[in-house]
């Protein structure tokens, strides 16, 4: 190299110089903002990576409660091929198949159907896969060591390429629900034994009563008859005579009372009881039973009022039958009550088509255990043993009979205040006023 070549040029080197002193401004921005970009890059990188981690745990977690909850589940869960072979279950599939897991895979499930069942069970199979929509079946299934449970398949079709390639069923062991059902059965079938026995009695029992109480009826008239003769025959009877023929007269009138009862309870019961049902004014019937127990009631001093409705009131109902009711419950009313009492026989609309006639006494009142007696037929709750005459079959009768009018019977009673009975019947068409009937 010579010295020429060796020495600068004074504009070179001033221009070189003037380079050096000169800033990287533009290059010097640039790489910072690399570094930049490049830290926040790194950021969202950890950013996703810590996200990743914690979707990976989520993963990992809820991996670990459906094979939990797979493995574990109640019921058997079965994989089955289009052949019905065994591709895949739960743990609870096999322990309710009786073997272990790995020997049950790649086997037939037919296999382990009972031979009873088994039609059944290849028809329902069939059946599944052709429709390929939720089949569910009940069979017999047969375990290796011999023992059988019975079994409830609710299957449903796998679909691959749009074509059923198998079925995904749900196990369960239903043995006690069929035992109890097979009991219920077993208990049912009991029932229905019991009953037919029972309707039989009855029915003899009515048929029993009913000829028994006409042949009974026969001599009892004779008896009350030539008992009537001899009280007033003549000469008249002494005074021993009148008493005991009296004794004679009022135990034949109670008899035939009695035998009367038992034929209508006989006729309620065989549903041979007769009824004509029509519209009845109610308060022509509180009339006609407050005569007919007027008597009774100036005898023990009782005081007996009427509330009849403001207005004509009909009610659907047999005549007899109904005045029947009211006589019975009024003269219990009476019998039943203290020295000097009171009865109150009301009368209101208690539903827009529905009657409730009420009597209501101040006697000794019922508790809770002898209400839940009252109208057991023969049942007079202890007072056979008092002066009260009566059978104890009045009650039962007269609930019958206001149930086939249609209507209902019940009662309230409160010891040392009295009790009181009320029934509710249909409402009745009033018949056309006089002057319609005579232009008709």
């Amino acid at each position: 190299m010579n010295k020429k070549s060796k020495q600068r040029d004074p504009l070179c080197a001033i221009d070189g110089a003037q380079a050096d002193s000169v800033p990287e401004t533009d290059g010097g921005h640039s790489v910072e903002r690399l570094l930049h970009d490049l830290q926040v890059h790194q950021i969202e990188l950890e950013m996703q990576n810590e996200e990743l981690r914690r979707s990976r745990i989520s993963l990992e977690e809820a991996h670990d409660r459906y094979a939990d909850l797979y493995e574990l589940a109640p019921v058997g869960y079965l994989t089955l091929t289009s052949e019905a072979i065994i591709e895949g279950m739960n743990l609870t599939g096999a322990v309710l198949l009786g073997e272990d897991r790995k020997q049950l895979l790649k086997r037939s499930f037919t296999h382990f159907i009972v031979a009873a069942d088994r039609e059944r069970w290849l028809q329902y199979f069939s059946q599944a896969m052709q429709q390929g929509d939720r089949q569910i079946c009940e069979l017999a299934i047969q375990r290796r060591d011999g023992t059988v449970f019975d079994a409830r398949l609710d299957s449903t079709a796998t679909v691959l390429g749009g074509s059923v390639r198998g079925l995904r069923i749900a196990l369960a062991d239903i043995s006690d629900r069929k035992q109890l059902d097979r009991k219920l059965q077993e208990k049912n079938t009991e029932l229905e034994r019991a009953k037919l026995v029972a309707e039989q009695a009855n029915r003899a029992k009515s048929v029993f009563l009913s000829n028994m109480s006409h042949e009974l009826r026969t001599p009892l008239n004779a008896i009350l008859g030539f008992s009537q003769l001899m009280a007033n025959s003549s000469p008249p009877p002494t005074d021993i005579q009148n008493d005991r023929l009296k004794h004679i007269i009022d135990a034949g009138w109670y008899l035939l009372h009695l035998i009367n009862g038992i034929l209508d309870l006989a006729a309620i019961e065989s549903g041979k009881l007769v009824l004509s049902q029509e519209s009845v004014e109610i308060t022509d019937v509180m009339r006609e039973s407050a005569d007919m127990v007027e008597p009774l009631a100036q005898k023990h001093g009782i005081r007996v009022s009427y509330f009849p409705p403001e207005c004509a009131c009909f009610v659907k109902a047999d005549r007899t039958r109904l005045k029947q009711v009211m006589i019975n419950l009024l003269s219990n009313a009476i019998k039943y009550n203290r020295e000097q009492g009171t009865v109150e026989v009301k009368c209101s609309v208690s539903l827009p088509d529905r009657v409730r006639i009420s009597i209501k006494d101040s006697g000794a009142g019922l508790p809770p255990e002898s209400l839940a007696q009252l109208f057991q037929p023969f049942n007079r709750l202890g007072q056979e043993n008092t002066y009260r005459e009566g059978t104890g079959i009045g009650l039962v009768m007269a609930r019958q009979m206001v149930e086939l009018m249609g209507g209902s019977l019940s009662v309230e009673s409160t010891v040392g205040v009295g009790s009181e009975f009320w029934f509710e019947l249909p409402v009745g068409i009033a018949p056309p006023p006089a002057a319609e009937q005579h232009a008709e």
